[in-house]
Formats: structure tokens, C-alpha cells, sequence
């Protein structure tokens, strides 16, 4: 018993100490960026100001909440800030679920579109009961984009395509196929509607604190995900056969591993992933499928799964963290920044992070080095 403690907190800090260039790496870029509104604006107090608008905006104004006591001055940026962690959650999960089999998804806003259009077309066209209706669509949703994030593992172990070609290439038949095609064509709302027809009100996410919030089911079954995939890639021996074929799959087929079944696994675990994230946008925002989708979630998904180091933990606690900064970043248009300021801030810890190994040099010289130990000379 006292073995397995040891060796599941020598686990919990081995992962603290890879995330700790993550988070330096953010915390550089908020300073950078802090400092790019200082001198351009050549005014200090404005980019403190600004950063104190993106944080009221993000986590809830606390100063308004203390001067009022009104409850949706912090519940109305929860919502807003769970919406967007949840979407870039999923995402980020599909990348690094496909990253632990060695593959690089970079196909996740294909396989969420298509998840998206299947839960708008569910959503829409079924007349189920409350409780068996979301469920329904949040399934076919991932069924969808399981389909289509199995299409790159097959043309890979088959015909030798590269993961990264292809699922660039899907992603643009994806929004081909349903944003220049099936949105404008045969599944346009009728009458006068843009997008499709709006899902039945069964079909909708519960929101989770009613009217005070936009807050709903779609954020706490996005952290169950991560926890599920966390236990599964650590805990079972399909996960552990998955990320022995990312650290080699030559070893792993000579050990017996089926490498095949499990990259198809992976591949279809991540499409269904980024569906489900599809799902939530749909269900829980926009009640049917816009013209577009706008915001690139699924290629967001790839910054937020290598800032969390490709971990399930790591890669919730940076969605969360960008999902603040990201519904905070509206509030910053008060004082003349732009609200995509937050997604500089994440471009550049992106870049930081790419730069892991200067980090790993720089914090190894920090470490106090053991001191030399000398023994005494046999007689």
C-alpha cells in the first residue's frame, strides 16, 4: 500500500515538474503582451486596467459584485469563460489522445463540424424526451466525428498517407462539404433562417444555473472526458499499449502490441472527442448549426494540447486558464484593445513552449546541485 502511494505521488510530481515550463511559458507571454499595451499606448496604468478588465470579464467583477451584491456579475463570466474551457478542452483532448499513439490530429475542427452538423440534424429533426434527447445527439455526435478521425488512421496504415496531410485536407472537405454545401443547400432553415432549422428545446444542454448563467451541462461532461481519458491512458492496458506505440511502434509490435486496432482506437477516440465538442456548441450555444462556425476551435485544440504537454490534466487546466483569458478578452474593447488579444497571449506561449529544452537548461542550473560524496579508502 505504502509502494503504491509512493509511486502515485513520484507520478504527481513528475508531471508538476514537466508542467513547469508550461507555466512559465504563459506567464511569459501575459507579461509580454502586458507590456506590448504599455508602450504602444504608452500609458502603464491603461494596460493595467486592461488586464483587469480581461480578469473581471473571465472569473466575475468582484468589485461590481462587492458595490451591487447582483450575483450575475460573477455568474454571467463563469458562463462565458466555462463555454468557451469546455470547447477548448474537447478539442485539445482529441490532439492529445492522438498524440499518445505517435499521430499529430491536426484534423480536430473537421471531425467538430461534422460532429456539430449531426447534433444540429438530430437536434432538429428527432421529437425524443428530454432526458433521451441530448443524449442522443451528443452520441451521434461523436459517432460522426469517431468516423471521420478513423478516415487518417486508415489511409495511413493502408495506403501510407501522413496523419498530418490528411487531416489537413479532410478538415477543408468538412467545411466544404457543410458550411458551402449542406447548410446553404439542403439543410438551410426554412422561411427566412439562416443556418439550419433550430434544435427541438428537448434537445437542449440544461443550463446550470438557470437564468443567471449560460453556464451548462456541456462544461462538467467536458471535465469528466478528461478525467475518463486521463484514467484510461493511465490506468488500463489499452491506454499503456496506446502510449507504449507513441514512444515506439516498432518495440510495440515486436512486445505483441496490436498497433494497428490500437491507432485505429486512438484515432476514433479523438475524431468522437472533438464531435462531442461539435456537440456542445450546437446543444448548448447556438441552438443549430450558423453559417459558420466562426472561432477555429479545433485548430485552438492543438495550442491548448501542447501547452498542456499533451497531458489529459494538463490539457483541462490550460483550457480552463485560456478560457478565462479568452471571455475576459471582450471586456478589454472598453478601453480600445482588441478582444483577440487574448489569442496572442496564447500564440506566444505556443511559441515559448516550443522552445521546451532552453526552459529545461535554464531551471537545471537552478537546481543546487548534490554535493559530492567521498569514501573512505578500503583497509
Amino acid at each position: 500500500m505504502a509502494d503504491a502511494r509512493k509511486s502515485r505521488l513520484s507520478g504527481l510530481m513528475g508531471f508538476g515538474q514537466g508542467a513547469l515550463p508550461s507555466v512559465l511559458s504563459v506567464v511569459l507571454s501575459l507579461l509580454l503582451c502586458f507590456l506590448a499595451i504599455a508602450v504602444t499606448r504608452n500609458d502603464f496604468a491603461l494596460a493595467v486596467d486592461a488586464y483587469l478588465q480581461m480578469l473581471w470579464g473571465g472569473l466575475g467583477d468582484l468589485p461590481a459584485f462587492g458595490a451591487s451584491g447582483d450575483w450575475t456579475r460573477l455568474t454571467l463570466p463563469w458562463g462565458e469563460s466555462a463555454l468557451k474551457a469546455s470547447i477548448l478542452l474537447l478539442t485539445g483532448l482529441s490532439v492529445s489522445v492522438a498524440f499518445a499513439a505517435g499521430l499529430f490530429n491536426i484534423g480536430a475542427q473537421g471531425q467538430l463540424t461534422v460532429g456539430a452538423i449531426c447534433a444540429a440534424v438530430l437536434g432538429a429533426k428527432l421529437h425524443l424526451p428530454w432526458g433521451v434527447h441530448p443524449v442522443l445527439c451528443l452520441l451521434g455526435a461523436a459517432l460522426m466525428g469517431g468516423l471521420y478521425g478513423l478516415l487518417p488512421a486508415i489511409l495511413k496504415l493502408t495506403r501510407g498517407v501522413h496523419e498530418v496531410i490528411s487531416t489537413i485536407m479532410l478538415n477543408w472537405v468538412a467545411t466544404s462539404l457543410v458550411e458551402n454545401w449542406l447548410v446553404v443547400g439542403p439543410l438551410r432553415a426554412q422561411g427566412s433562417g439562416t443556418g439550419t432549422d433550430p434544435i427541438q428545446h428537448t434537445a437542449v444542454l440544461p443550463r446550470l444555473l438557470g437564468e443567471l448563467s449560460r453556464l451548462h451541462a456541456g462544461f462538467p461532461l467536458a471535465l469528466a472526458l478528461a478525467f475518463g481519458v486521463w484514467l484510461w491512458l493511465s490506468r488500463t492496458h489499452y491506454g499503456f499499449e496506446t502510449r507504449a506505440i507513441g514512444l515506439g511502434a516498432e518495440a510495440a509490435r515486436a512486445a505483441g502490441i496490436p498497433t494497428r486496432r490500437r491507432t485505429y482506437q486512438a484515432m476514433a477516440l479523438s475524431g468522437a472527442l472533438a464531435g462531442v465538442a461539435g456537440a456542445i456548441l450546437v446543444l448548448g450555444t447556438e441552438y443549430k448549426f450558423p453559417n459558420t462556425l466562426g472561432a477555429p476551435y479545433g485548430f485552438d485544440g492543438i495550442a491548448i494540447s501542447l501547452i498542456g504537454q499533451n497531458h489529459p490534466l494538463g490539457v483541462a487546466v490550460t483550457a480552463l486558464v485560456f478560457g478565462v483569458l479568452r471571455a475576459g478578452g471582450t471586456r478589454m474593447q472598453l478601453l480600445g484593445v482588441h478582444k483577440s488579444f487574448p489569442e496572442l497571449i496564447q500564440g506566444l506561449a505556443l511559441l515559448f513552449v516550443a522552445g521546451r529544452k532552453v526552459w529545461e537548461v535554464a531551471l537545471a542550473r537552478l537546481r543546487p546541485k548534490p554535493a559530492p560524496t567521498t569514501e573512505a579508502p578500503r583497509a
